[in-house]
């Protein structure tokens, strides 16, 4: 890819570049704006932003159509600016979407994956499944200009470090392992983060300026978002709520620990508590059961939202925030687990934080797959990809 040369600070190249930014900024949200709109919104000089408009124009970037008068013309980004990818990885599927620039999902494909399924098979089968969704929209590789891929796992510097969900990527280094497959700049993020991120920007929690979402399949994680912005800790790791200690003494975890909130609030414990008087069910026929009736499946739906209050209790004593989103697999039990989650987090909350409000994810299934093509769109830098 051609980039820019270095401007020197302070220099009319450099002021010019920052005036641009500016100007894409409120355009990557996909609103158009008219060129009247984009000074007030920008602080520019009408004349500066008509100038600047005219300038994205030639390079491809932007695009206008015709209103009363120059400054009545509504800019958008352009289509043929670019596309991005977002790839989504769990424990037995993998998910792909093709965006623009504003975030927006073009065509996206999920399929299902073996829970061993290896990394190497896996970024091959999404390429190929990314390819076809390009050749769906008349484009090819080249139009791509980032990646965003998600993982249910926890990461430092991109390297997995837990074989609990993905035992056919402990060890691996995600992000070099992706950016020589696909070709192109990636980002490696947790898929609880990504999570966040939609739901904040496009879901339930979108007006919050803080939120959590917590992610509830095999196994349980959490994004957090803190002043309109992803957090993740020092290393990339904040948010394993699913290995907050509840009981010392209590069932074994997966990481090796006892007494894990996942130990009691996964879809896994829910299916292992209903093995005898379920055989073969799936998570969706225990909900079913449970929305039925079933004492034993109400019970065990209970059971981990009760717990699962528990932990939420000490994110909002913690942290304070605005909302708590519940997505996942779990997230279909809706009422089954929140209403007990709710009771949860109301005995061991304190009192100005108790009614911290917990609601389902609206985006379900989409939500980290949706935040994958979002975070690659912000993170694309439009100024130097030309």
């Amino acid at each position: 890819m051609a980039r820019h040369p270095q401007r020197a600070p302070g220099s009319t190249a450099s002021l010019r570049t920052a005036n641009q930014r500016r100007i894409l900024g409120q355009l990557r949200s996909g609103v158009t704006h008219t060129q009247a709109e984009l000074a007030r919104l920008t602080g520019l000089a009408p004349a500066t932003v008509s100038n600047l408009v005219r300038g994205l124009v030639s390079t491809g970037l932007v695009e206008t159509e015709s209103g009363s008068g120059r400054r009545g013309s509504s800019v958008r980004l352009a289509r043929r600016a670019g596309l991005v990818a977002g790839v989504d990885f769990g424990h037995s599927h993998v998910a792909v979407a093709v965006g623009d620039l504003t975030g927006d999902i073009l065509a996206e494909e999920r399929r299902s994956l073996p829970s061993t399924h290896a990394y190497d098979a896996s970024l091959a089968l999404a390429t190929e499944l990314l390819e076809g969704l390009l050749a769906g929209l008349d484009t090819g590789p080249d139009a791509l200009l980032r990646a965003t891929v998600g993982i249910p796992a926890p990461m430092t510097e991109s390297v997995v470090r837990s074989s609990g969900i993905l035992p056919g990527w402990h060890g691996v280094d995600v992000l070099a392992a992706a950016e020589k497959v696909f070709g192109l700049p990636v980002d490696v993020e947790n898929d609880a983060n990504l999570g966040a991120l939609a739901e904040h920007r496009l879901g339930v929690a979108s007006g919050a300026t803080s939120s959590v979402f917590v992610k509830i399949s095999s196994g349980i994680g959490a994004g957090i978002v803190w002043r309109d912005q992803l957090f993740p800790g020092a290393s990339g790791t904040a948010g394993e709520l699913g290995h907050l200690t509840l009981d010392e003494a209590g069932p074994l975890c997966r990481c090796g620990g006892r007494g894990c909130l996942e130990a009691y609030s996964s879809s896994s414990t829910i299916l292992s508590l209903l093995g005898v008087h379920l055989p073969d069910a799936t998570l969706d026929d225990a909900i079913a059961a449970g929305e039925q009736g079933d004492v034993a499946a109400r019970r065990a739906f209970e059971d981990a939202g009760l717990h699962l209050g528990w932990g939420l209790a000490g994110v909002v004593n913690l942290i304070n925030p605005e909302v708590v989103v519940i997505g996942g697999d779990m997230a279909r039990a809706g009422e089954l687990l929140l209403g007990p989650a709710r009771i949860g987090l109301r005995r061991h909350a304190l009192d100005p934080v108790a009614q911290t409000p917990v609601l389902a994810s609206e985006l379900g299934e989409r939500a980290s797959l949706a935040g994958a093509v979002l975070l690659a769109a912000e993170r694309t830098d439009l100024i130097n990809v030309r």
